[in-house]
């Protein structure tokens, strides 16, 4: 038994899959039933329960999965602080942000390189499910996601609720949200991510139907849409602060609390770098938050 095997065994426990946590793993399948089949057999116990695809840890393999997580984690933790050399000041920052930005987000990023300039930066930029499936793999260490998500093994940290804004190419002064049901919308996500999750969940409360012509992520794509008039949008505040343009016309939308949770995931029960803790301390700073 060594670490790979560890690790390895880690991942199925949390995948509850072979092929979910090969995938995770980014090896094939067959040598990873292998190296499952070798650790029990030099173990002489039986690590799971197989029902169908679906795998669960037995008594012998919680005790196992407890150890082996302390013992891969305490690892981690030594690799990372013999590498983080003068507090934090040196090293790596993986990080992954919300395809809808974040404002300020930039001006935060130039305030730790100029505290921190030995420390090279990794950004991502992607959907919020994509960002965590690369936390879990351990391709970035942190993300700016916004919810809902599901982040089942994951620390989530609110940073703020912002409001969602309607915009269009048109003068409007007010608007509720059974006016904005009979107008074209271009959504800022795709079916089934979380702010197209939100926007639909707001019309469902209000039994209205969702008017949606378009789909669109890139937010720059969006803007011009809308300038255009091919159709309005409902935005989060801090795309319209990244985004926004003096030829649109935003506006709160009345008789709804539709909002958005914007907070940091990182692996639970996984050491946090220090350079990544004095990233969050700056946002913190930033957004005068706790």
């Amino acid at each position: 038994m060594d670490i790979k095997q560890l690790r390895y065994f880690i991942a199925i426990a949390e995948e509850k899959n072979i092929t979910a946590a090969a995938s995770r793993l980014h090896m094939s399948q067959p040598p990873l039933s292998m190296q499952l089949k070798q650790l029990e057999s030099e173990l002489g116990v039986k690590l799971f329960d197989r029902s169908g695809k679906r795998m669960e840890l037995t008594d012998k393999g919680e005790v196992l999965y407890k150890k082996a997580l302390h013992l891969v984690n305490n690892l981690e933790e030594i690799k990372n602080e013999i590498q983080e050399t003068e507090q934090g000041k040196k090293g790596v920052l993986a990080l992954g942000i919300n395809t809808l930005s974040l404002s300020g987000f930039s001006e935060v990023l130039q305030s730790f390189h100029k505290k921190y300039p030995s420390v090279s930066l990794k950004i991502v930029q992607n959907d919020s499910n994509y960002l965590a499936e690369m936390v879990k793999t351990r391709a970035i260490e942190m993300a700016f996601v916004r919810l809902p998500l599901e982040h089942h093994g994951l620390i989530y940290q609110h940073l703020m609720n912002e409001p969602f804004y309607f915009v269009t190419d048109k003068e409007t002064s007010t608007i509720s949200l059974e006016e904005v049901s009979q107008i074209p919308l271009i959504i800022p996500s795709t079916e089934g991510l979380g702010i197209y999750s939100t926007i639909l969940e707001a019309f469902t409360k209000q039994n209205l139907q969702l008017n949606k012509m378009a789909e669109c992520s890139d937010m720059n794509t969006l803007m011009d849409l809308v300038k255009g008039g091919i159709g309005a949008t409902i935005v989060p505040k801090s795309v319209l602060d990244v985004y926004g343009d003096k030829q649109l016309c935003s506006i709160p939308i009345c008789n709804t609390n539709m909002a958005s949770s914007l907070g940091v995931i990182w692996l639970e029960n996984h050491y946090v770098s220090t350079p990544a803790k004095k990233f969050i301390s700056l946002l913190k700073e930033y957004y005068k938050l706790p």
